[in-house]
C-alpha cells in the first residue's frame, strides 16, 4: 500500500498550473480518486498553513 509519494507544481507556459501525482500513488487501490480521464476537484488551502486538500466536486 502506498499512501504517499513525491508529487510536483508545475507552472506550463501558457502560464496554468498541473499538480503530478506519482503513478504508484494514483494506482494504488486505496486511492481516493478513481478515473480513465478526468474528474472534477476542489482544491483548497488555509492561510499560513503549507498543505492543499484536494477533494472530490460536487456540483
Amino acid at each position: 500500500m502506498v499512501k504517499e509519494g513525491r508529487g510536483r507544481l508545475f507552472r506550463r507556459a501558457d502560464g496554468k498550473y498541473l499538480i503530478y501525482v506519482p503513478l504508484a500513488l494514483a494506482e494504488d487501490s486505496m486511492f481516493p480518486f478513481k478515473t480513465d480521464s478526468s474528474i472534477k476537484l476542489k482544491i483548497s488551502f488555509k492561510i499560513g498553513d503549507n498543505k492543499v486538500i484536494i477533494e472530490s466536486w460536487k456540483e
